[in-house]
């Protein structure tokens, strides 16, 4: 005679009450699934030249562009309060075509590492590779403007003020230009600046660029100089988006022609996401990330899902606007919504999260 099998009703209300786990906020805590911490929050930084500069940015009220003594004081805070990482992005003297102040020496985010590194010892300091800052066109690689057109553009600038060098022309070309970001050349440039900032004492390499096989080159090129032990978190799925406006004011990158869509992925695709994140894994990512945060949480959940490695998300400067905004018209809660977005974007799967609240998160989280 078989096991006699017992089947237990699934018990329902009046039976099974939800709400007896939510009556008192020690309760709730008890039995919270997600929780945010200041060592899961990456803090953003603009570091400009000069000395004691703090200079709000119009459309991200609360975050500045900093000097680097500036940037110091403020690291220094910040560690204080729990946040062990930051991520530095510069803006350069001067830019040229091929993004000089990105790979030297003596360059804004290399001055300003060593600076953090020597005055706050324990904050790991990432370094954002791209070089749409240093350049002079604003975009993210090195710039091919099609023959015809440099031809035509050429042919006008005479007609008006003499000759007209071929920096000039690609970077103020013809609305209408044809043009490409050659994406083997660029490599050659974002290896150097891997390298350059390995060397001035980031912790970590973040290339955010999106040409093809970076994350190969940067590798092959810090191994080679000595660097094998340097991590490199990838901007493995950064999409095309509308969400990064007020950071370009922040880091002065706005492209002086066209987009970014011939090399940013295309906000409709999480297939291909997975396949970026996928081929960068395999090219010797250490790290993932996923950029924009809240509008693309299905792409954290399913990175998260499908990959092992720590995974990343950049709550970025379109999202924080817009809370920023709202809660200045009084629509919102600040706080509240600050806080609920950050654990929202870790709740889908993020193991660290890029946030410009990442001051103020940690001290409410104290």
């Amino acid at each position: 005679m078989g096991r006699l099998l017992l089947e237990l009703p699934v018990m329902a209300f009046p039976a099974n009450r939800l709400r007896r786990l939510r009556q008192s906020e020690t309760l709730r805590a008890l039995v919270r699934e997600t929780r945010l911490t200041p060592e899961s929050l990456v803090y953003p930084l603009f570091v400009c030249p000069g000395t004691g500069i703090r200079k709000e940015v119009r459309s991200m009220p609360g975050v500045f562009n900093l000097s680097v003594d500036e940037a110091v004081m403020e690291v220094r805070e910040t560690r204080a309060l729990g946040v062990s990482a930051i991520i530095l992005f510069g803006l350069p003297e001067k830019k040229d075509e091929v993004a000089t102040g990105a790979w030297a020496e003596d360059g804004i985010v290399q001055r300003a590492a060593r600076a953090i590194k020597t005055e706050v010892r324990d904050v790991v300091v990432m370094g954002d590779v791209c070089l749409c800052e240093y350049m002079s066109h604003g975009h993210c690689g090195v710039v091919k403007v099609n023959e015809q057109v440099k031809v035509k553009a050429n042919e006008k600038a005479k007609g008006k003020s003499g000759p007209q060098s071929l920096g000039a022309a690609a970077a103020a070309p013809p609305a209408t230009a044809e043009y490409e970001i050659v994406n083997d050349a660029t490599l050659e440039l974002l290896a150097r600046t891997s390298v350059s900032l390995a060397r001035s004492g980031v912790d970590i390499i973040a290339p955010s660029d999106m040409m093809d096989g970076r994350v190969g080159a940067i590798r092959a090129a810090l191994d080679q100089a000595g660097f094998e032990n340097t991590p490199i978190l990838s901007y493995a799925a950064k999409f095309s988006s509308g969400f990064y406006g007020p950071f370009r004011e922040a880091a002065d990158s706005v492209p002086q022609f066209g987009d970014r869509r011939s090399y940013q992925m295309d906000p409709a695709n999480i297939r291909e996401a997975m396949r970026e994140i996928e081929l960068d894994i395999e090219e010797g990512a250490d790290m993932i990330m996923v950029k924009p945060a809240m509008p693309y949480l299905d792409v954290i959940a399913a990175a998260r899902d499908r990959f092992d490695l720590p995974l990343a998300a950049y709550q970025v400067s379109g999202e924080y606007a817009m809370i920023e905004a709202a809660a200045r018209n009084q629509w919102i809660d600040r706080e509240r919504v600050m806080m609920e977005s950050l654990l929202c974007i870790r709740r889908a799967g993020a193991s660290m999260i890029l946030t410009y609240y990442a001051k103020e998160a940690a001290k409410l989280l104290a």
